[in-house]
């Protein structure tokens, strides 16, 4: 039996090893998968096991911290979603009811979303320009007052 440790516990938090469907337990599709996900676990308790050894970082404290930025990344690349959808898309704007659905936001959560600076990071990564009627920067408006 393997030795559960929290080096193990948080790599199986990680990497969980998913479950077959009904039918699907000799499914070369999920076997596949099965094995990648013990590979992974094994891969991330070493890790975490040797940042330990290291005096580098707590398992768990080093592992919530990374959940974090990820969960940052999303939160980031969903604003930046939503300003593309209303600020970029030609002829009309998605409305703000399909883009609430799509990102499980309240209509009114999804009008306030994003902001200049993601409107800008949406202009530099598509290479296009937002549609013209957006309201001014309010850093702009502060240069003409």
């Amino acid at each position: 039996m393997p030795r559960r440790d929290i080096f193990t516990d948080v790599a199986a938090i990680l990497y969980p090893i998913p479950q077959p469907d009904p039918g699907e337990e000799h499914d070369d599709g999920f076997l596949a998968a099965r094995d990648e996900a013990a590979k992974d676990q094994e891969r991330a308790a070493e890790n975490l096991r040797a940042a330990w050894d290291g005096g580098d970082q707590d398992p768990l404290i080093g592992a919530l911290a990374g959940a974090r930025r990820a969960k940052e990344k999303a939160e980031q690349r969903i604003r930046e979603l939503i300003a593309y959808g209303r600020e970029f898309v030609q002829p009309r704007p998605y409305t703000l009811g399909d883009l609430a659905a799509a990102a499980g936001m309240s209509i009114s959560g999804v009008r306030t979303a994003y902001n200049h600076r993601d409107v800008a990071q949406v202009a530099e990564a598509t290479g296009t320009k937002p549609r013209e009627w957006r309201a001014p920067h309010p850093e702009d408006e502060q240069a003409t007052a």
